[in-house]
This record gives C-alpha cells, sequence and structure tokens, in this order.
C-alpha cells in the first residue's frame, strides 16, 4: 500500500493581544477534510525564512492555502479600500514567499478563499477589492450575520468541480467581499455566482495540478458531496508523486 501524501496547510497568525500570547491557528475543517481524504497534514507556521521554506517543499507532496483575512491591496500597488481587513503582515509575508516558491517548484496546491486570491495574485492576475462597489450589482457574498451564508454556484461539467457535483446548479458557502478580477494566464474558471463573480479555478498547465474555491467546502455548514474536492485534491497529488518518482528511478 502506497503511503499517504504529506499536504502541508499555511496558518492563521494572531499577534499577541493583552497577556495572551501570539499563536498560529487552523480552523479543524482543513485539516479533517485532508485526513479523511487519505493525506497526513501538516501544519506549517508563518517562520520567515527562505531556507525553512525550502526545506518544508522538499518534504512535502502538495500545499493546502487556508482562508483569512484579506490581503492588503497596498502590496500590489492598489489602494487600501475601507471595508478591507488585511492579514497580519507576519503572515502575508510568508504566504505570499511560501506561494511564489510553490510556483516556482510547480508544487501541487488548492487554495480555498483567500487562498485561492493568492494563487491568482502570485500568478500575475489581480481582484476586485470591494464587490459591493466594484460589482455593484452582484449578488451578497457576504453576510455579516451569517458566516454560513450560502449562495448558487454554476460550475463547469469538465472540471473537478464538474466530477465532484456532477451537472447543474448548486449552492456553497460563502463569506468574501474581494474577489478574481483579472484571471491569472495558466488557469480556467470552473465556478462562478450567477451574477458572473468567480468562484472556483483551476490550472491549464500540464505540469501543475492547481486548484482553488473562493467558497468554503471545510466549514461547518458544508454539503457532504464537499469533502469529495479534498479527495480529488488527494488524488491528483498522489498521482503526481508517483509520476515524479517514476522519473527520478528513470533518470
Amino acid at each position: 500500500m502506497s503511503t499517504r501524501p504529506l499536504i502541508g496547510i499555511n496558518m492563521e497568525y494572531r499577534s499577541m493581544q493583552g497577556s495572551n500570547p501570539a499563536c498560529s491557528i487552523v480552523p479543524s475543517g482543513y485539516y479533517d477534510n485532508l485526513a479523511l481524504a487519505g493525506a497526513i497534514p501538516v501544519m506549517i507556521p508563518p517562520i520567515d525564512d527562505d531556507g525553512y521554506i525550502h526545506e518544508i517543499l522538499d518534504r512535502v507532496d502538495g500545499m493546502l492555502l487556508i482562508g483569512g483575512p484579506d490581503l492588503d491591496p497596498i502590496n500590489d500597488g492598489f489602494m487600501r479600500h475601507e471595508s478591507v481587513r488585511p492579514m497580519e503582515v507576519r503572515r502575508e509575508s510568508f504566504d505570499r514567499k511560501l506561494m511564489r516558491e510553490i510556483l516556482e517548484r510547480r508544487i501541487p496546491v488548492f487554495g480555498i478563499g483567500v487562498g485561492m486570491q493568492l494563487i491568482n495574485l502570485v500568478c500575475g492576475g489581480n481582484l476586485f477589492l470591494h464587490i459591493p462597489i466594484d460589482k455593484p450589482n452582484a449578488l451578497p457574498h457576504k453576510d455579516p450575520q451569517d458566516p454560513n451564508h450560502r449562495h448558487t454556484l454554476i460550475i463547469e461539467s469538465d472540471s473537478i468541480l464538474g466530477r465532484t457535483y456532477g451537472e447543474g446548479e448548486i449552492r456553497v458557502t460563502s463569506r468574501h467581499h474581494m474577489a478574481i478580477d483579472k484571471l491569472a494566464d495558466g488557469f480556467r474558471v470552473t465556478g462562478r455566482c450567477p451574477d458572473g463573480i468567480i468562484e472556483a479555478i483551476e490550472s491549464e498547465m500540464l505540469d501543475w495540478f492547481a486548484i482553488g474555491t473562493q467558497f468554503h467546502p471545510e466549514c461547518n455548514a458544508a454539503c457532504k458531496l464537499d469533502i469529495r474536492i479534498f479527495e480529488e485534491f488527494v488524488e491528483g497529488v498522489r498521482v503526481r508523486r508517483g509520476n515524479r518518482q517514476l522519473a527520478e528511478a528513470s533518470a
């Protein structure tokens, strides 16, 4: 039996608040679903050291980039809208370095929420900074009173989401005010809200397995089918690990 693939998970960082020490956390839905899908999840705290990032990526078979607060638009040359709630500098700096190395090495990656936005940014795309202003006719994508807010999603049948859910419309848990504007080269949209907002992407590059969902298949309100997204990712990682091992053995 083949060993379970190691999947790294980046972590949310919270600085010291009063007597509460600084800490890194990961909501359990991310690692529980990876484990159920047949992987071994490995938490990766944000340590600002290039050698650390290189050694981590030497050892893992894939990476899961979690959701969280907003990426700071200032880092991409844009004004910061008043609605932006930027993540801690320590996490964002680390995540951007990590993602650039993931791209360079073509490490299999699954980005959720801001994780998908990070993939798009590092690969050359950009973001809407506040949907209600940038797309005033869009449906609500975030309800401050309901963290499990759901909306309809239209998926492409010939995609990972298509294999997961089948054809037609589904409902997903969505809680974002930023979204992909320009899609990075090498990716295609595989899921949209009926208002046109991009909710899922995947790589079209033959040498890189990369997927992203703006919605949250790991959250408590997710449907039972959502675990299959994690299964598709883990199986894709497993296949690519096998291909790499064969190439190394024949070199």
